[in-house]
Protein backbone atom coordinates (compact mmCIF):
# COMPACT_ATOMS: atom_id res chain seq x y z
CA UNK A 1 0.00 0.00 0.00
CA UNK A 2 1.30 3.51 -0.90
CA UNK A 3 1.67 6.82 0.63
CA UNK A 4 -1.92 8.20 0.92
CA UNK A 5 -4.10 5.47 0.57
CA UNK A 6 -4.54 4.45 4.11
CA UNK A 7 -7.90 4.34 4.80
CA UNK A 8 -9.65 6.46 7.38
CA UNK A 9 -10.36 3.48 10.65
CA UNK A 10 -13.61 5.27 11.34
CA UNK A 11 -14.41 4.45 7.37
CA UNK A 12 -13.25 0.75 7.83
CA UNK A 13 -17.21 -0.09 9.20
CA UNK A 14 -16.64 -3.51 11.47
CA UNK A 15 -14.53 -5.50 13.68
CA UNK A 16 -14.75 -8.00 11.17
CA UNK A 17 -13.38 -5.49 8.16
CA UNK A 18 -10.72 -4.38 10.33
CA UNK A 19 -9.24 -7.79 10.93
CA UNK A 20 -10.05 -8.32 6.70
CA UNK A 21 -7.77 -5.56 6.00
CA UNK A 22 -5.36 -6.18 8.85
CA UNK A 23 -4.55 -9.50 7.71
CA UNK A 24 -4.72 -8.30 3.82
CA UNK A 25 -1.48 -6.50 4.88
CA UNK A 26 0.01 -8.75 7.30
CA UNK A 27 -0.50 -7.07 10.49
CA UNK A 28 -1.41 -9.62 13.17
CA UNK A 29 -3.38 -6.99 15.78
CA UNK A 30 -5.42 -8.79 18.49
CA UNK A 31 -8.80 -7.70 18.41
CA UNK A 32 -11.96 -9.04 19.92
CA UNK A 33 -15.33 -9.54 18.23
CA UNK A 34 -17.50 -7.91 21.19
CA UNK A 35 -16.61 -6.21 24.35
CA UNK A 36 -17.51 -7.41 27.98
CA UNK A 37 -19.07 -5.33 30.52
CA UNK A 38 -19.32 -5.39 34.19
CA UNK A 39 -17.16 -6.97 37.11
CA UNK A 40 -16.01 -9.93 34.84
CA UNK A 41 -14.65 -8.11 31.80
CA UNK A 42 -10.87 -8.42 31.13
CA UNK A 43 -10.60 -4.75 31.54
CA UNK A 44 -11.98 -4.32 34.92
CA UNK A 45 -10.03 -6.75 36.93
CA UNK A 46 -7.90 -5.28 39.60
CA UNK A 47 -4.34 -5.32 39.10
CA UNK A 48 -1.78 -5.59 42.43
CA UNK A 49 1.43 -3.55 41.58
CA UNK A 50 4.28 -2.02 44.09
CA UNK A 51 1.62 -2.77 47.17
CA UNK A 52 -1.54 -1.24 45.55
CA UNK A 53 -4.50 -2.71 44.07
CA UNK A 54 -5.30 -0.99 41.31
CA UNK A 55 -9.60 -1.23 40.52
CA UNK A 56 -9.01 -1.91 36.63
CA UNK A 57 -6.65 -1.95 33.70
CA UNK A 58 -7.15 1.38 32.10
CA UNK A 59 -4.34 4.30 32.60
CA UNK A 60 -4.25 7.89 32.05
CA UNK A 61 -0.84 8.72 30.33
CA UNK A 62 1.32 11.81 31.10
CA UNK A 63 0.38 14.58 28.62
CA UNK A 64 3.01 17.65 28.44
CA UNK A 65 0.79 20.50 29.36
CA UNK A 66 1.11 24.25 27.77
CA UNK A 67 -1.77 25.61 29.78
CA UNK A 68 -0.12 26.10 33.41
CA UNK A 69 0.72 29.65 34.74
CA UNK A 70 3.97 31.09 34.26
CA UNK A 71 5.28 30.69 38.08
CA UNK A 72 4.65 27.08 37.55
CA UNK A 73 1.04 26.58 39.19
CA UNK A 74 -1.99 25.22 37.71
CA UNK A 75 -4.28 27.54 35.67
CA UNK A 76 -8.07 26.74 35.27
CA UNK A 77 -7.71 24.71 32.21
CA UNK A 78 -5.19 22.67 33.87
CA UNK A 79 -7.71 21.83 36.86
CA UNK A 80 -10.23 21.18 34.11
CA UNK A 81 -8.04 19.08 32.80
CA UNK A 82 -7.32 16.74 35.86
CA UNK A 83 -10.85 16.86 36.71
CA UNK A 84 -11.31 15.23 33.46
CA UNK A 85 -9.09 12.82 34.65
CA UNK A 86 -11.37 11.83 37.64
CA UNK A 87 -13.90 11.35 35.56
CA UNK A 88 -12.58 8.91 33.17
CA UNK A 89 -13.13 5.88 35.58
CA UNK A 90 -9.68 5.14 34.92
CA UNK A 91 -8.05 4.16 38.12
CA UNK A 92 -4.01 4.60 37.71
CA UNK A 93 -3.23 8.28 36.61
CA UNK A 94 0.46 8.17 35.63
CA UNK A 95 1.31 11.41 35.98
CA UNK A 96 -1.45 12.98 34.12
CA UNK A 97 0.97 15.73 33.31
CA UNK A 98 4.95 16.39 32.82
CA UNK A 99 5.90 18.78 35.80
CA UNK A 100 9.57 19.90 35.56
CA UNK A 101 11.72 19.70 38.35
CA UNK A 102 13.03 23.16 38.35
CA UNK A 103 12.32 25.85 35.54
CA UNK A 104 15.18 25.70 33.47
CA UNK A 105 13.80 22.02 32.52
CA UNK A 106 10.83 23.66 31.31
CA UNK A 107 9.80 22.21 27.93
CA UNK A 108 7.52 25.42 27.57
CA UNK A 109 7.06 28.62 29.48
CA UNK A 110 3.69 27.28 30.82
CA UNK A 111 4.63 23.65 32.01
CA UNK A 112 3.77 23.09 35.43
CA UNK A 113 7.01 22.69 37.80
CA UNK A 114 7.16 21.67 41.32
CA UNK A 115 8.85 23.26 44.17
CA UNK A 116 7.94 24.27 48.12
CA UNK A 117 6.09 27.44 46.17
CA UNK A 118 3.98 25.67 44.25
CA UNK A 119 3.53 22.23 45.71
CA UNK A 120 0.05 23.37 47.22
CA UNK A 121 -1.55 24.33 44.30
CA UNK A 122 0.10 21.13 42.76
CA UNK A 123 -1.62 19.25 45.35
CA UNK A 124 -4.74 21.07 44.45
CA UNK A 125 -4.61 19.44 41.34
CA UNK A 126 -4.32 15.74 42.85
CA UNK A 127 -7.53 16.73 45.12
CA UNK A 128 -9.49 18.06 42.13
CA UNK A 129 -9.00 14.93 40.12
CA UNK A 130 -10.01 12.81 43.26
CA UNK A 131 -13.04 14.34 44.07
CA UNK A 132 -14.39 14.40 40.31
CA UNK A 133 -13.53 10.16 40.30
CA UNK A 134 -15.50 9.74 43.43
CA UNK A 135 -18.51 11.59 41.99
CA UNK A 136 -18.21 9.46 39.03
CA UNK A 137 -17.21 6.50 40.17
CA UNK A 138 -19.07 6.58 43.87
CA UNK A 139 -15.76 6.16 45.74
CA UNK A 140 -11.88 6.39 45.18
CA UNK A 141 -11.22 2.69 45.97
CA UNK A 142 -8.38 1.40 43.57
CA UNK A 143 -7.98 4.81 42.39
CA UNK A 144 -3.68 5.12 42.29
CA UNK A 145 -1.75 8.63 41.34
CA UNK A 146 1.53 9.29 40.42
CA UNK A 147 2.99 12.73 39.22
CA UNK A 148 5.62 12.74 36.60
CA UNK A 149 9.16 13.81 37.09
CA UNK A 150 11.04 15.33 33.98
CA UNK A 151 13.63 18.04 32.92
CA UNK A 152 13.82 18.56 29.35
CA UNK A 153 17.02 18.85 28.40
CA UNK A 154 17.59 19.66 24.93
CA UNK A 155 13.98 20.26 24.49
CA UNK A 156 14.21 23.25 27.33
CA UNK A 157 11.89 26.22 26.05
CA UNK A 158 11.63 27.79 29.51
CA UNK A 159 10.76 31.14 29.02
CA UNK A 160 10.10 31.50 25.45
CA UNK A 161 8.21 29.25 23.27
CA UNK A 162 9.66 29.95 20.30
CA UNK A 163 13.19 29.52 21.87
CA UNK A 164 14.74 27.18 22.78
CA UNK A 165 17.69 26.95 25.46
CA UNK A 166 18.91 23.50 25.56
CA UNK A 167 20.90 21.59 28.23
CA UNK A 168 22.41 18.96 26.52
CA UNK A 169 24.50 15.59 27.97
CA UNK A 170 26.17 15.42 24.63
CA UNK A 171 27.37 16.68 20.99
CA UNK A 172 24.10 15.10 18.78
CA UNK A 173 25.50 14.95 15.15
CA UNK A 174 22.05 15.11 13.82
CA UNK A 175 20.09 16.79 16.54
CA UNK A 176 22.49 19.33 17.12
CA UNK A 177 21.94 20.16 13.35
CA UNK A 178 18.31 20.03 13.43
CA UNK A 179 17.71 22.52 16.30
CA UNK A 180 20.53 24.46 15.45
CA UNK A 181 22.85 24.26 19.12
CA UNK A 182 25.53 26.27 18.48
CA UNK A 183 29.01 24.83 17.86
CA UNK A 184 30.25 26.28 21.09
CA UNK A 185 27.34 25.84 22.94
CA UNK A 186 28.35 23.85 26.25
CA UNK A 187 27.43 20.63 27.46
CA UNK A 188 26.35 19.76 30.83
CA UNK A 189 28.79 19.06 33.36
CA UNK A 190 29.04 15.87 35.41
CA UNK A 191 28.33 18.27 38.60
CA UNK A 192 25.52 19.87 36.68
CA UNK A 193 23.61 16.42 36.56
CA UNK A 194 24.45 15.54 39.74
CA UNK A 195 22.77 18.55 41.29
CA UNK A 196 19.98 17.86 38.88
CA UNK A 197 19.54 14.34 40.61
CA UNK A 198 19.32 16.33 43.91
CA UNK A 199 16.06 18.72 42.09
CA UNK A 200 14.37 15.28 41.04
CA UNK A 201 14.59 13.80 44.56
CA UNK A 202 13.95 17.06 46.13
CA UNK A 203 10.51 17.09 43.76
CA UNK A 204 9.75 13.85 44.83
CA UNK A 205 9.69 14.29 48.65
CA UNK A 206 7.36 17.53 47.14
CA UNK A 207 4.92 14.67 45.37
CA UNK A 208 5.03 12.56 48.07
CA UNK A 209 3.96 14.77 50.72
CA UNK A 210 1.17 16.66 48.47
CA UNK A 211 -0.42 13.03 48.07
CA UNK A 212 0.81 11.42 45.14
CA UNK A 213 1.44 7.71 45.55
CA UNK A 214 4.22 7.25 43.11
CA UNK A 215 6.32 9.58 40.91
CA UNK A 216 7.77 9.11 37.34
CA UNK A 217 11.53 9.35 37.19
CA UNK A 218 10.84 10.09 33.10
CA UNK A 219 13.63 8.43 30.36
CA UNK A 220 11.58 8.59 27.31
CA UNK A 221 10.46 11.04 23.96
CA UNK A 222 14.25 12.33 23.51
CA UNK A 223 14.55 14.50 26.87
CA UNK A 224 17.37 14.79 29.44
CA UNK A 225 16.97 11.27 30.87
CA UNK A 226 16.30 9.62 27.54
CA UNK A 227 19.15 11.32 25.85
CA UNK A 228 21.76 10.00 28.66
CA UNK A 229 21.11 6.78 27.91
CA UNK A 230 22.60 7.08 24.40
CA UNK A 231 25.05 9.44 25.89
CA UNK A 232 28.07 6.87 24.30
CA UNK A 233 30.57 9.03 23.47
CA UNK A 234 30.32 11.29 26.32
CA UNK A 235 33.41 11.40 28.83
CA UNK A 236 33.14 11.18 32.80
CA UNK A 237 30.32 9.52 35.13
CA UNK A 238 27.34 9.76 33.53
CA UNK A 239 28.54 8.37 29.96
CA UNK A 240 29.55 5.75 27.60
CA UNK A 241 29.29 2.47 29.16
CA UNK A 242 26.19 0.93 29.93
CA UNK A 243 26.15 1.47 33.85
CA UNK A 244 27.21 5.32 33.52
CA UNK A 245 24.80 5.79 30.88
CA UNK A 246 22.13 4.16 33.50
CA UNK A 247 23.73 6.33 36.66
CA UNK A 248 21.28 8.89 36.15
CA UNK A 249 18.45 6.67 36.64
CA UNK A 250 19.84 4.46 39.53
CA UNK A 251 21.03 7.71 41.95
CA UNK A 252 17.37 9.20 41.03
CA UNK A 253 15.70 6.15 42.12
CA UNK A 254 18.05 5.92 45.16
CA UNK A 255 18.01 9.45 45.99
CA UNK A 256 14.15 8.66 46.33
CA UNK A 257 13.96 5.76 48.30
CA UNK A 258 16.27 7.54 50.77
CA UNK A 259 14.76 10.70 51.15
CA UNK A 260 11.23 9.61 50.60
CA UNK A 261 10.56 6.03 52.15
CA UNK A 262 7.04 4.84 50.93
CA UNK A 263 6.76 6.51 48.06
CA UNK A 264 6.29 4.11 44.53
CA UNK A 265 8.66 4.60 41.57
CA UNK A 266 7.82 4.28 37.87
CA UNK A 267 9.59 4.68 34.71
CA UNK A 268 8.26 5.58 31.24
CA UNK A 269 10.60 4.71 29.08
CA UNK A 270 11.12 5.06 25.19
CA UNK A 271 12.06 1.14 25.00
CA UNK A 272 12.34 1.82 21.06
CA UNK A 273 13.94 5.11 19.34
CA UNK A 274 14.97 5.81 15.45
CA UNK A 275 17.19 7.93 13.80
CA UNK A 276 15.53 11.44 13.30
CA UNK A 277 13.15 11.32 10.36
CA UNK A 278 12.12 14.22 7.52
CA UNK A 279 9.53 15.17 5.18
CA UNK A 280 10.59 13.44 1.73
CA UNK A 281 11.81 16.53 0.16
CA UNK A 282 10.44 14.74 -3.34
CA UNK A 283 6.88 14.21 -2.08
CA UNK A 284 6.41 17.65 -0.31
CA UNK A 285 4.78 20.47 -2.15
CA UNK A 286 3.52 23.83 -0.62
CA UNK A 287 0.41 22.67 1.95
CA UNK A 288 1.87 19.28 2.12
CA UNK A 289 4.66 17.54 3.42
CA UNK A 290 5.44 14.52 2.49
CA UNK A 291 5.78 11.14 4.28
CA UNK A 292 8.44 10.83 6.51
CA UNK A 293 11.66 9.22 5.74
CA UNK A 294 15.14 8.62 7.81
CA UNK A 295 17.63 11.62 7.74
CA UNK A 296 20.78 10.72 6.13
CA UNK A 297 23.67 9.33 8.65
CA UNK A 298 26.73 7.50 8.76
CA UNK A 299 26.99 3.85 10.27
CA UNK A 300 26.87 2.46 12.91
CA UNK A 301 24.37 5.12 14.55
CA UNK A 302 24.78 4.32 18.65
CA UNK A 303 22.97 7.46 19.31
CA UNK A 304 19.56 5.71 19.06
CA UNK A 305 18.11 4.10 22.40
CA UNK A 306 16.34 0.45 21.57
CA UNK A 307 17.88 0.67 17.58
CA UNK A 308 20.03 -1.30 15.84
CA UNK A 309 23.17 1.13 15.46
CA UNK A 310 23.92 -0.42 12.00
CA UNK A 311 20.16 -0.25 10.94
CA UNK A 312 18.56 2.44 12.83
CA UNK A 313 15.27 2.24 11.84
CA UNK A 314 14.78 -1.01 13.33
CA UNK A 315 14.49 -2.49 17.16
CA UNK A 316 17.12 -4.19 18.52
CA UNK A 317 15.91 -5.00 22.29
CA UNK A 318 19.58 -6.12 24.19
CA UNK A 319 19.88 -2.43 26.32
CA UNK A 320 16.41 -2.23 26.69
CA UNK A 321 15.96 -5.80 28.34
CA UNK A 322 19.03 -4.49 30.65
CA UNK A 323 17.52 -1.80 32.11
CA UNK A 324 14.25 -3.25 32.72
CA UNK A 325 16.55 -5.93 34.58
CA UNK A 326 18.30 -2.96 36.09
CA UNK A 327 15.32 -1.64 37.84
CA UNK A 328 13.71 -5.13 38.33
CA UNK A 329 16.71 -5.41 40.82
CA UNK A 330 16.16 -2.32 42.25
CA UNK A 331 12.22 -3.14 42.75
CA UNK A 332 10.60 -0.43 40.03
CA UNK A 333 7.92 -2.52 39.79
CA UNK A 334 5.82 0.48 37.79
CA UNK A 335 6.75 -0.01 34.17
CA UNK A 336 5.41 2.43 31.19
CA UNK A 337 6.65 1.99 27.16
CA UNK A 338 6.53 4.41 24.98
CA UNK A 339 8.63 5.04 21.83
CA UNK A 340 10.45 7.40 19.95
CA UNK A 341 10.31 11.31 20.31
CA UNK A 342 7.42 13.75 19.24
CA UNK A 343 10.13 16.03 17.93
CA UNK A 344 12.12 13.87 15.16
CA UNK A 345 9.68 10.55 15.51
CA UNK A 346 6.41 11.51 16.03
CA UNK A 347 5.10 8.53 13.60
CA UNK A 348 6.86 6.28 16.06
CA UNK A 349 5.35 7.87 19.61
CA UNK A 350 1.97 9.16 18.31
CA UNK A 351 0.39 7.05 15.21
CA UNK A 352 -1.85 9.14 13.19
CA UNK A 353 -2.90 9.95 9.71
CA UNK A 354 -2.70 13.93 10.26
CA UNK A 355 0.94 15.32 11.05
CA UNK A 356 1.40 17.81 13.19
CA UNK A 357 2.61 21.57 11.91
CA UNK A 358 6.32 20.69 12.24
CA UNK A 359 6.14 16.73 11.32
CA UNK A 360 5.72 14.73 8.07
CA UNK A 361 3.22 12.46 6.58
CA UNK A 362 2.69 9.06 7.96
CA UNK A 363 5.35 7.04 6.37
CA UNK A 364 3.88 3.44 7.17
CA UNK A 365 0.29 2.48 7.62
CA UNK A 366 -0.73 4.15 11.36
CA UNK A 367 -1.77 1.11 12.05
CA UNK A 368 1.37 -1.15 12.04
CA UNK A 369 2.77 2.02 14.26
CA UNK A 370 -0.06 0.59 16.89
CA UNK A 371 1.39 -2.81 16.48
CA UNK A 372 4.45 -1.97 16.91
CA UNK A 373 4.04 -0.51 20.03
CA UNK A 374 1.63 -3.49 21.37
CA UNK A 375 4.24 -6.30 20.53
CA UNK A 376 7.09 -4.03 22.14
CA UNK A 377 5.40 -4.52 25.32
CA UNK A 378 4.10 -8.18 24.63
CA UNK A 379 7.70 -8.65 24.25
CA UNK A 380 8.96 -6.81 27.30
CA UNK A 381 6.01 -8.68 29.25
CA UNK A 382 7.02 -12.16 27.96
CA UNK A 383 10.81 -11.42 29.71
CA UNK A 384 9.90 -9.47 32.73
CA UNK A 385 6.39 -10.99 33.94
CA UNK A 386 6.48 -10.00 37.42
CA UNK A 387 6.68 -5.88 36.21
CA UNK A 388 3.67 -3.86 35.65
CA UNK A 389 3.68 -2.74 32.15
CA UNK A 390 1.42 0.16 30.66
CA UNK A 391 1.07 0.63 27.14
CA UNK A 392 0.73 3.36 24.51
CA UNK A 393 -0.74 4.03 21.15
CA UNK A 394 -3.63 2.88 21.31
CA UNK A 395 -5.85 6.29 20.44
CA UNK A 396 -5.11 6.05 16.66
CA UNK A 397 -7.61 2.95 16.96
CA UNK A 398 -10.62 4.97 17.44
CA UNK A 399 -13.99 3.04 17.92
CA UNK A 400 -11.82 -0.40 17.78
CA UNK A 401 -9.87 0.57 20.89
CA UNK A 402 -11.98 -1.26 23.35
CA UNK A 403 -12.09 -4.58 21.13
CA UNK A 404 -8.16 -4.55 21.27
CA UNK A 405 -7.14 -3.12 24.24
CA UNK A 406 -9.60 -6.13 25.80
CA UNK A 407 -7.76 -8.45 23.55
CA UNK A 408 -4.69 -6.74 24.51
CA UNK A 409 -5.10 -7.77 28.46
CA UNK A 410 -6.96 -11.01 27.74
CA UNK A 411 -4.29 -12.08 26.33
CA UNK A 412 -1.81 -11.24 28.80
CA UNK A 413 0.58 -8.79 26.80
CA UNK A 414 0.23 -5.79 28.58
CA UNK A 415 -0.91 -5.26 32.51
CA UNK A 416 -2.83 -1.68 31.65
CA UNK A 417 -3.45 0.54 28.26
CA UNK A 418 -2.23 3.89 28.73
CA UNK A 419 -4.87 6.82 26.98
CA UNK A 420 -3.17 9.96 25.98
CA UNK A 421 -4.78 12.17 22.87
CA UNK A 422 -8.13 10.21 23.49
CA UNK A 423 -8.82 11.48 27.38
CA UNK A 424 -8.89 15.03 25.89
CA UNK A 425 -11.51 14.79 23.39
CA UNK A 426 -12.91 11.34 24.88
CA UNK A 427 -12.24 11.25 28.39
CA UNK A 428 -15.16 9.45 29.80
CA UNK A 429 -14.36 6.45 27.37
CA UNK A 430 -12.92 3.98 30.23
CA UNK A 431 -16.15 4.48 32.31
CA UNK A 432 -18.46 3.78 29.25
CA UNK A 433 -16.72 0.48 28.53
CA UNK A 434 -16.47 -0.62 32.02
CA UNK A 435 -20.16 0.19 32.52
CA UNK A 436 -21.87 -0.67 28.83
CA UNK A 437 -23.03 2.40 27.95
CA UNK A 438 -22.90 3.22 24.20
CA UNK A 439 -19.57 4.19 22.59
CA UNK A 440 -19.81 7.65 21.53
CA UNK A 441 -18.43 7.74 18.47
CA UNK A 442 -18.91 12.24 18.12
CA UNK A 443 -16.24 12.18 20.68
CA UNK A 444 -13.63 9.82 19.18
CA UNK A 445 -9.99 11.19 18.52
CA UNK A 446 -9.70 11.11 14.97
CA UNK A 447 -5.75 11.98 15.50
CA UNK A 448 -5.73 15.57 13.51
CA UNK A 449 -2.91 16.60 15.35
CA UNK A 450 -3.88 19.94 16.82
CA UNK A 451 -3.01 19.09 20.20
CA UNK A 452 0.37 18.97 18.95
CA UNK A 453 0.47 21.62 16.16
CA UNK A 454 -1.31 24.27 18.98
CA UNK A 455 1.39 23.74 21.72
CA UNK A 456 4.31 23.88 18.98
CA UNK A 457 3.04 27.17 18.26
CA UNK A 458 2.51 28.65 21.84
CA UNK A 459 -0.82 27.94 22.12
CA UNK A 460 -2.87 25.96 25.59
CA UNK A 461 -3.26 22.38 24.31
CA UNK A 462 -6.43 21.14 24.15
CA UNK A 463 -8.71 19.11 21.62
CA UNK A 464 -9.66 22.26 19.29
CA UNK A 465 -12.07 20.28 16.79
CA UNK A 466 -13.94 17.80 19.28
CA UNK A 467 -13.84 19.90 22.73
CA UNK A 468 -16.35 23.04 22.99
CA UNK A 469 -14.30 24.37 25.75
CA UNK A 470 -11.36 25.03 23.40
CA UNK A 471 -13.22 24.84 19.68
CA UNK A 472 -15.25 28.24 21.23
CA UNK A 473 -12.30 29.63 22.84
CA UNK A 474 -10.30 32.60 21.91
CA UNK A 475 -7.15 29.91 21.24
CA UNK A 476 -9.07 28.26 18.47
CA UNK A 477 -8.53 31.36 15.60
CA UNK A 478 -4.85 31.71 16.65
CA UNK A 479 -4.70 28.05 15.75
CA UNK A 480 -6.85 28.36 12.77
CA UNK A 481 -4.34 31.22 11.79
CA UNK A 482 -1.64 28.98 11.88
CA UNK A 483 -3.02 26.13 10.33
CA UNK A 484 -4.34 27.88 7.27
CA UNK A 485 -0.88 28.66 5.26
CA UNK A 486 -0.35 24.74 5.03
CA UNK A 487 -3.67 24.09 4.61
Amino acid sequence: MKFGEYPKVGSIGSVEALKGYLGGIGIDLPCDETVEHGPGSPLAQPLSVAGFEVGNRFAVNPMEGWDGETDGTPSPNTVRRWQRFGDSGAKLIWGGEAVAVRHDGRANPNQLILTPATSGAIAGLRETLVASHRQAMGDDRGLLIGLQLTHSGRFCKPNDHKRFEPMIAYRHPLLDRKYRVPDDWPLMSDDDIARLVEDFVRAARLARDCGFQFVDVKHCHGYLGHELLTAVDRPGRYGGSFENRTRFMREIIEGIRAEAPGLAIGVRLSAVDFVPFKPDPALSVPGALGPGIPEDVGLPYPYAFGADPNAPDTADLAEPLALLAMLDAMDVKLINITAGSPYYTPHLIRPAIYPPSDGYAPPEEPLAGVMRHIALVRDLKAKFPGLCFVGSGYTYLQEYLPNVAQAVIRLGMADSIGLGRMMLSYPELARDVLEGRPFRKKLVCRTFSDCTTAPRNGIVSGCYPLDPHYKRSPEAKLLAAVKKPAA
